[in-house]
């Protein structure tokens, strides 16, 4: 099923078209249910079809931070980011006790890392803006997901080049060390020559210089991953009021200190119950986003030189042992930290939410798929720690199409959806339908002939021979395997004539189909913002509709 409609900005109207999720190959089965609003997942997602209104009672009812306190610190972090004046009045209206928090959260990616990010963060700016025309207070909120330490994730991005491939991306400082959150990751010299790199690169537009000096502004040396990612968002966000949060920060981990004594106390009751959760998970055939194990900890340890280390339960719930070392914690020990140094506490995947919207007073969050997945697990940790179960939401989710790519699907009387096919079964089609259509018909003969012989032959030895029958049976399958085999060397042959028409669907693939995923998941904004500036922001603002069950198709 696909939808059509206008997305229409001040400057330039853009066609929107939107395909079911159903329809979009590797997407997991409790994603589809969810987004498909499956009774089925009442149970793990128990706030999925709450009254918003009625919620927000429900959170500001429960909330318990000194909202100066948390505010204060807000204005001096995004002011160290460049906060614009629309971001300072949203932490102003943040103070007031009415307010409420639309949240998302993402790595600190290089240079912003892949499309989704960018479409997380102005899902939750337009949601807030809506709940204000219903007279509910709201402002958009990014968590940047700094204390993460998987660097490999966020150390690449890829680009679209000038030549129309893609183009790999990646800085690791020469001082980098393993198992460092994120968010203490410091850029150094190295970051110059892949800012360079990237723009020896791509293609030079009006746009470039101003790209390129914002880049140079933001990742540059002695700024972190998590800094630099800020300050970038921060600037192309500015007229949206983004607010972001750095959970590094001491201030806020001294706010959450009483969530993170009473996740300690009830460490027990959490893991088992996040066991049982799993059980259920897997008995209705979905499958856990997160492995949880008999001994597992809600909690990373970040050690005095800022490594942050994974934990370990003893069996008798005694011990909390760092794992690849000899130090280890009584509970009332970690409570000690907990309570006095939250600082050197840093909760897991699952705990981090519940930490998150106790910080603040969020009324829905944002997600992707896999969000979406952990929150089907960490529901019950909501409740064991008497927090209001958070709605989530999935963000918007959109493929971009270009001008160039979109007469290329034209030409060949093709649809996005035609390309899940693969490559290699369209540019067969290409050559049959319009480069070879008089010698594809000429294979499809020959098959229907052989077929027709060897059905002949089968009856007769079935009548004289039967035994010969099965033996018929396999060699029909070689035969045609051949000349299928033949076949496709022909269109590739075909095809390579034509370097033109090659190179067309090749670009096309890339641009829209990167590793052969949607391409939200790989290409960086900077492919589109070198393009057309950042109007294409406001383009994208302008067509994500907070409310889309599907994917989006939009064309430029």
């Amino acid at each position: 099923m696909m939808n059509e409609s206008a997305c229409v900005s001040e400057k330039i109207s853009l066609n929107c078209q939107t395909i079911l999720f159903k329809n979009i190959p590797q997407q997991s089965r409790l994603f589809l249910d969810f987004q498909e609003n499956s009774q089925k997942l009442n149970k793990f997602y128990p706030a999925k079809q709450t009254d918003l209104k009625d919620f927000a009672e429900k959170v500001l009812a429960n909330y318990k931070i000194n909202r100066d306190e948390l505010c204060d610190t807000l204005t001096d972090i995004n002011k160290s980011f460049g906060a614009s004046k629309k971001t300072l009045e949203n932490i102003k209206l943040l103070r007031e006790k009415n307010c409420l928090a639309i949240t998302t959260g993402q790595q600190a990616g290089l240079f912003s890392n892949a499309l989704y990010t960018i479409y997380k963060a102005l899902s939750t700016v337009k949601f807030a803006e809506d709940l204000r025309k219903q007279n509910i207070r709201a402002v958009p909120v990014f968590w940047i997901a700094e204390e993460d330490h998987d660097f490999d994730e966020v150390k690449k991005t890829f680009e679209i080049d000038k030549e129309g491939n893609l183009a790999k991306f990646e800085n690791t400082p020469e001082n980098y060390a393993e198992n460092f959150p994120v968010g203490l990751v410091k850029f150094d010299k190295t970051i110059n020559e892949t800012r360079e790199n990237l723009f020896e690169n791509l293609p030079r537009t009006e746009f470039t210089d101003k790209i390129k000096q914002l880049l140079s502004e933001t990742y540059q040396a002695g700024e972190t991953y998590s800094t630099a990612f800020a300050k970038f968002l921060a600037e192309i966000f500015k007229q949206y009021g983004l607010i972001f949060v750095s959970p590094l920060n001491e201030k806020l981990k001294k706010l959450c200190a009483p969530i993170f004594i009473e996740a300690v106390e009830k460490s027990d009751e959490i893991i088992s119950t996040l066991l049982e959760r799993s059980k259920e998970l897997e008995s209705k055939k979905y499958q856990p986003q997160v492995l949880v194990a008999e001994d597992s900890f809600p909690f990373f340890f970040q050690n005095k030189n800022g490594e942050r280390q994974a934990l370990r339960q003893n069996s008798d719930s005694q011990k909390i042992k760092v794992q690849n070392s000899k130090k280890e914690f009584s509970k009332i020990e970690f409570l000690e930290i907990a309570k006095n140094n939250p600082q050197n506490l840093s909760p897991n995947a699952l705990l981090r939410p519940v930490a998150q919207d106790y910080l603040l007073p969020t009324l829905v969050y944002f997600g992707g798929a896999a969000e979406i997945a952990y929150f089907a697990q960490n529901s019950v940790i909501y409740k064991i720690l008497n927090r209001p179960v958070t709605p989530i939401r999935h963000r918007a989710s959109l493929t971009i199409i270009e001008a160039k790519h979109r007469r290329t699907l034209e030409k060949y009387n093709l649809e996005f959806t035609d390309l899940f096919k693969g490559k290699e079964n369209i540019l067969a089609e290409i050559v049959e339908k319009f480069l070879s259509s008089k010698t594809a018909r000429i294979f499809a003969e020959v098959e229907e002939a052989i077929n027709t012989q060897l059905n002949r032959l089968d009856k007769s030895l079935i009548k004289t021979e039967p035994t010969l029958s099965a033996n018929l049976a396999n060699r029909r399958k070689k035969i045609i395997w051949h000349v299928n085999a033949l076949r496709k060397k022909y269109h590739r042959a075909e095809i390579l004539k034509d370097e033109i028409v090659y190179r067309r669907i090749e670009n096309l693939f890339t641009a829209l189909l990167p590793h052969n995923a949607l391409q939200e998941r790989a290409i960086n904004v900077l492919t589109f913002l070198n393009l057309y500036g950042t109007n294409f922001i406001d383009w994208i603002y302008d067509a994500v509709e907070t409310d889309e069950k599907g994917h989006q198709i939009l064309y430029l």
